[in-house]
């Protein structure tokens, strides 16, 4: 159990430092490299709500994959 929380710190601690580094890159660089069908985008005036649904559903198969292979 301890080292399943070790590991969840880890994560959330590169989590954070992906984000901190993404927010420092210039506006022309902050950019997802693909939409899928499915994501959610909403424009009103100066107004933009991006919801990935399937982006996130992709990328938590992608990683369950991950940690299943990692475990065997």
């Amino acid at each position: 159990m301890a080292r399943l929380l070790f590991w969840t710190g880890v994560l959330f601690l590169l989590a954070a430092l992906v984000v901190r580094v993404w927010e420092g890159l210039p506006a022309g660089w902050r950019w997802l490299p693909f939409h899928l069908p499915g994501d959610v985008v909403i424009h009103k005036g100066s107004f933009t709500f991006f919801l990935p649904i399937t982006t996130s559903i992709l990328l938590s198969l992608l990683l369950t994959l991950i940690l299943w292979l990692l475990r065997r």
